[in-house]
């Protein structure tokens, strides 16, 4: 093999060779009508890592007229930043500057707007790319002057296209013809999670280990390539977006009513070897979606959460199975979270106001000098209810909760109709 890594070696030199991203590459999309126009504003790339956004930045580098620095966060610094800036009036950078400047989360705020004043003037061209919701992780200054793109997964079918190439190359590398397994290609490319990259090291690593057969050819064997791209697909960071964006998916799934899609997102989940962040969401989930509609679905997931965590992966996945198809099939009810949340922006916006007298404390002494009592106990009255007012003067009609459209609710609310029209 050459010292050249095959995912250098196959990248892309044209918008055509690019694999996926037909959403902004495509004839008339705007993305690729703004790299053809050769007027490139300040761009930010957001997506997964190994979907082409270092490589389609490479390609508009080369349709530029302009000087091409890169940076990556991860290691640039204010002085790096300053260097860039100092050469700008030099006789190369009269056309400007065009700075790719990778994983650009990585920069703090202080790196960042040390650029605003040459992006914004037009001196310097920002292409920055990030793996991370730029919304979140690019300061607004700079995120106000940029366009974001968003990169999404490569299709398992697209990625075979690079696959294919990437075994060409690599042969071309070795000096000998490959023979590859039928059902290699199509493994490769729906075990990368939509990361070409990856799919490109699993490459590699099968040719540098494939024997030579008979016929002199590196022989590519389905099964080692198994063993060697095994948990590939796992696309999963704890303290990232994939994080947030599976756990959101989850809960709506859940919410939506679809067991199945559930499944899919918690299996992700415990796959990843994560189990305490499925087990806090249930319990969101039973009293955030569920709720009154089905009551005792709270002390059902509790139960098959302790089960869960006493028992450990890969026994936990039956309890916590058991808790997400259990809510996903339940009726439904909303009720809870907004009457709560109604409560407390009362509160949050200053009116937390007086408790009615009859309702404070009077065991001490001089309670009733203060104004204190007249609270009437309901127990002593029929069905345990007594009119009175509860709730402070400024707020005595307001109206939290609205009992749900489910049977559980709505039996409730006839029970209370029934009782309180009485007085």
């Amino acid at each position: 093999m050459q010292s050249v890594p095959l995912a250098d070696a196959i990248r892309p030199q044209t918008l055509e060779e690019v694999v996926g991203q037909k959403h902004l590459l495509a004839e008339g999309r705007v993305l690729r009508t703004i790299i053809e126009t050769g007027k490139i504003p300040n761009m930010i790339f957001y997506g997964p890592s190994g979907v082409g956004k270092t490589t389609v930045a490479s390609i508009i580098a080369q349709r530029t007229n302009k000087r091409l620095y890169k940076l990556n966060g991860t290691s640039a610094s204010v002085s790096d930043i300053k260097d860039i800036v100092a050469s700008l009036d030099g006789f190369d950078s009269q056309q400007g500057v065009l700075l790719y400047l990778d994983e650009i989360q990585y920069l703090n705020k202080k790196q960042q707007q040390s650029l605003l004043e040459y992006i914004e003037n037009g001196k310097i061209t920002l292409i920055a790319s990030t793996t991370e919701n730029p919304h979140f992780y690019v300061y607004n200054a700079v995120l106000s002057r940029s366009t974001v793109f968003e990169f999404k997964p490569v299709t398992p079918e697209e990625v075979e296209e690079a696959v294919e190439r990437g075994f060409k190359k690599a042969g071309e590398q070795l000096g000998a013809e490959i023979e590859i397994e039928d059902g290699v290609v199509a493994f490769i490319a729906r075990h990368c999670g939509g990361d070409v990259r990856k799919a490109v090291n699993c490459i590699e690593l099968s040719v540098l280990s494939a024997p030579m057969n008979a016929e002199g050819k590196a022989a590519v064997a389905l099964e080692s390539v198994k063993e060697l791209c095994q948990r590939s697909s796992m696309k999963y960071d704890r303290d990232g977006d994939e994080h947030y964006d599976i756990l959101s998916a989850f809960q709506k799934s859940i919410r939506g009513s679809d067991e199945n899609a559930a499944l899919h997102y918690l299996a992700r989940l415990l796959t990843a070897g994560d189990i305490l962040s499925p087990c806090r969401r249930l319990l969101v989930i039973a009293s955030e979606d569920v709720g009154l509609a089905y009551p005792q679905a709270v002390s059902i997931v509790k139960s098959c959460i302790d089960s869960a965590l006493q028992l450990g992966l890969p026994e936990a996945r039956l309890p916590l199975a058991e808790a997400t198809i259990l809510l996903a099939t339940a009726p439904k009810s909303n009720s809870v979270i907004l009457a709560i949340d109604e409560a407390m922006a009362d509160i949050n916006v200053g009116d937390a106001v007086d408790i009615p007298s009859h309702l404070r404390d009077t065991h001490y002494p001089g309670a009733e000098k203060l104004g204190r009592g007249g609270y009437k106990y309901a127990h002593n009255y029929e069905n345990h209810y007594v009119k009175q007012q509860y709730l402070p003067d400024r707020l005595k009609s307001k109206v939290y909760y609205h009992f749900g459209d489910n049977k559980n609710e709505q039996a409730a609310a006839k029970y209370w109709q029934e009782i309180k029209n009485k007085k």
